[in-house]
């Protein structure tokens, strides 16, 4: 499979690109898509993990010790565990988010999706999730993997970002396009 140059380009897009070829060659890519999803949630839950991944002060033995611990205690395949000692190898473990994203990228687009970027103020519930992504589906005409995050500096509302295309229904762009009109 051809990835995108796009995601090519990036440094994390090359990883994930290496990544998604070796699990797609030994057909593990759900299984390390599942264990991407419990490293992207360990991220947000865990302040400990997220500044592992971010901190410069942790030299890259320490990170690949601590990365071999995370991928026992969250019982990942091995590919991902091996993967994880790559990036603390490589000087890498900062890529971690990114990588993430761009394999669930390439995963989808293996699988005939499209991807959607979702950012809302507050957790979406299950029932919102699937609501949008039936919208989103008949929107784009194919199944839609949506990725979402929290940055609650919108204040409400949402953001779309699916391929080039943008819906900006945040409350935070509503306000200052009312405070624009008010100047003028």
């Amino acid at each position: 499979m051809e990835t995108s140059s796009g995601i090519q380009a990036s440094l994390a897009g090359r990883y994930a690109s290496a990544l998604f070829n070796l699990a797609r060659d030994e057909r593990q890519i759900d299984a390390v898509g599942q264990s991407l999803g419990l490293l992207a949630q360990a991220l947000v839950d865990s302040r400990d993990f997220a500044e592992l991944t971010s901190s410069p002060l942790i030299d890259r033995a320490e990170a690949g010790k601590a990365f071999a611990a995370v991928a026992k205690q969250l019982s990942l395949d091995p590919i991902t565990a091996n993967f994880l000692g790559v990036l603390a190898r490589n000087g890498r473990k900062n890529q971690l988010q990114n990588v993430i994203r761009a394999f669930r990228r390439l995963a989808a687009e293996h699988r005939g999706e499209t991807t959607a970027e979702v950012v809302t103020a507050h957790p979406l519930k299950d029932d919102q999730l699937s609501a949008l992504k039936q919208q989103l589906r008949a929107r784009a005409g194919r199944d839609v993997a949506i990725e979402t995050s929290i940055d609650p500096e919108i204040l409400g509302g949402i953001v779309i970002k699916m391929g080039s295309q943008m819906i900006d229904a945040s409350i935070r762009t509503k306000l200052n396009k009312l405070a624009e009109a008010m100047k003028g």
